[in-house]
């Protein structure tokens, strides 16, 4: 089998322009059949525009998109009928309970009453939202409204499953019950793509990941493979005041001995980053000529750590800048 053959989603090329604005710029991927792809990058980057044309609900300006073996611009109709979508904004009915948003749902998909009734029941329980009963949605919480949306893009099986920031003002258990959820479909062979604000999600869920920068892929890989192009190890700074974050950002940047250093600050965390290149006794040595030119220049430090790179790392190393912190609020 070739490689296009496993694939259930392969994009090409893909353009588009709002007026003067360049969305995308050939982006190029493919996505494996039943395993999680996440589509990473800033906000703007374009991810949802993405989402969008191989969801059939945009037109791409040029370049083809298959998903499901099915031509996104020729055949959207096949498209549609192996696809589901839970995007950035609700698609519930907020004056139906949440067994009649699933029933309606299911009728739109032409599923017949007894297999409503059966996914209905499984849904409802899978997600945790059997207790509501009757009642409205519009009086659902922001995280039960949010488990609906995903249950109602499941409620005709689909093969291929469009995630665009499924979590978004979830607290962190509401998260990960959703993993847990996603988890579940791959293990019966849904094939999802995934954009997300959080990295750590991306990286408990995705056997692949496409990071997108101003319209344009930038990297692919599995998140093994890309936390390695970030460095060995990570060693943040957290400087007392503001002046000492000028200060260190420009000693750090002046050391010299072991060559250039990759050093990003993050001014609203007070953190500086720099990344690690050696291993073992070379990569003491650039530890010892940190903490030297930090002494040096009289930066007050209030605590530092060494990590193994993570994708927020990746971003840093991509992008050349800190990345604004996703905050989830207890919406459950």
């Amino acid at each position: 089998m070739t490689a296009a053959a496993e694939s259930s989603i392969v994009a090409a090329g893909l353009a588009r322009r709002y007026g003067k604005t360049v969305a995308l710029r050939d982006v190029s991927f493919e996505a494996r059949a039943g395993a999680v792809t996440a589509l990473l990058g800033p906000n703007g980057a374009g991810k949802s525009t993405v989402v969008r044309i191989l969801s059939t609900l945009l037109r791409a300006d040029t370049g083809t998109a298959l998903v499901g073996g099915y031509d996104v611009a020729r055949d959207p109709e096949g498209v549609r009928a192996v696809i589901g979508l839970t995007g950035q904004s609700q698609a519930v009915d907020g004056k139906l309970s949440g067994p009649e948003n699933l029933a309606m749902f299911g009728r739109l998909h032409r599923l017949a009453w007894p297999v409503v009734r059966q996914r209905s029941a499984w849904l409802l329980d899978l997600f945790d939202l059997a207790g509501a009963g009757k009642r409205a949605v519009k009086t659902y919480s922001g995280g039960m409204r949010r488990k609906l949306d995903l249950a109602v893009s499941l409620m005709a099986e689909p093969r291929i499953l469009f995630l665009d920031e499924p979590t978004t003002g979830l607290d962190l258990v509401s998260r990960r019950a959703l993993w847990d959820v996603i988890r579940g479909l791959i293990g019966r062979g849904t094939t999802v793509l995934l954009t997300t604000q959080y990295l750590d999600e991306a990286d408990a869920l995705a056997d692949s990941v496409v990071f997108i920068d101003a319209g344009s892929v930038v990297a692919t890989g599995t998140p093994a493979e890309l936390k390695a192009r970030a460095g060995q190890a990570q060693f943040d700074l957290t400087a007392a005041t503001d002046a000492d974050v000028a200060r260190l950002t420009g000693a750090l940047g002046a050391t010299g001995a072991l060559g250039a250093l990759a050093v990003v600050t993050d001014e609203a965390r007070r953190v500086v980053r720099v990344t690690v290149q050696g291993s073992g006794q070379a990569g003491l040595t650039e530890l010892n000529a940190i903490t030297a030119a930090a002494m040096q220049a009289g930066v007050s430090i209030e605590r530092f750590a060494l990590r193994e790179p993570d994708l927020d790392d990746v971003y840093v190393h991509l992008t050349g800048r800190a990345r604004a912190a996703a905050v989830p609020v207890d919406a459950a």
